[in-house]
């Protein structure tokens, strides 16, 4: 299943101005300024760009969990585009924030049941989906212990494992990996590879440039609400006459 927007814009307001200097007044500003970008089956698909870019704007509208001012998402199966609204488009995805927060007195089965419940999965099938997740992402030791007790390794699991549960098509990402250690990431990394290799669409933002180089099929750098770049890490690389991302990501964005 592809994903992709069409001309998407998100304007907000701010309040601007200094007491001292300048009487303080309302101001709109576009976060996303007619951004189009698509992700297809089998492939991990990068969102890199400095803070304030609109990257987590951008993945949010992907998620359906905020609307855009103008413009549209599209869910593709094949030839076909996916109808039904948001609800029928959340079937489809798992989204991660990067500030989700769990109920800390559930456990990460009791988080997995509820979620299973929430999108009308049959009861039949929920217990042996736990289960099967548990298995792959490594939770036996700590699946029926509550959220409040985990480390903050073992909750971006549960996080992730939450996101699994209805066995989406698309996975959307908002910095999966950040301030875990290298276990943590390596269990995420490998399972964003899996899921690739699996057919699924994978989107995902990060700050951690080696990581997006190891692990991205394509990338799209925004600054500014707007898409400045889009190529695999070698085509980047080559078009800035860089040998690696990190350098990569300033020449396009500094």
């Amino acid at each position: 299943m592809n994903i992709e927007t069409k001309d998407i814009c998100k304007k907000f307001t701010r309040i601007v101005g200094d007491d001292k200097k300048e009487k303080k007044h309302k101001e709109e500003f576009y976060a996303l300024d007619h951004v189009s970008i698509h992700a297809d089956a089998g492939e991990i698909l990068g969102i890199l760009g400095p803070n304030g870019a609109g990257k987590t704007t951008l993945l949010r509208i992907l998620g359906t969990v905020m609307s855009p001012t103008s413009g549209e998402v599209c869910l593709m199966d094949g030839d076909k585009r996916v109808k039904g609204g948001r609800v029928e488009m959340c079937r489809h995805i798992g989204y991660l924030s990067e500030n989700t927060k769990l109920y800390h007195r559930f456990s990460v089965r009791e988080i997995m049941h509820m979620t299973a419940e929430i999108y009308g999965m049959e009861k039949a099938a929920i217990d042996e989906r736990i289960n099967e997740i548990i298995t792959m992402m490594g939770m036996e030791s700590f699946a029926d212990n509550r959220i409040e007790a985990l480390s903050t390794g073992q909750t971006q699991r549960a996080n992730i494992a939450r996101c699994l549960v209805h066995s989406p098509q698309i996975y959307i990402f908002d910095e999966p990996t950040l301030g875990l250690d290298i276990i943590s990431s390596e269990t995420i990394i490998d399972f964003m590879k899996s899921e690739r290799d699996k057919g699924r669409t994978v989107l995902y933002s990060t700050h951690y440039m080696e990581e997006a180089q190891y692990l991205c099929d394509r990338i799209n750098m925004i600054s500014g609400g707007r898409i400045i770049a889009d190529g695999s890490p070698a085509e980047l690389m080559a078009q800035t006459g860089t040998d690696n991302l990190r350098d990569t990501f300033k020449a396009f964005t500094v």
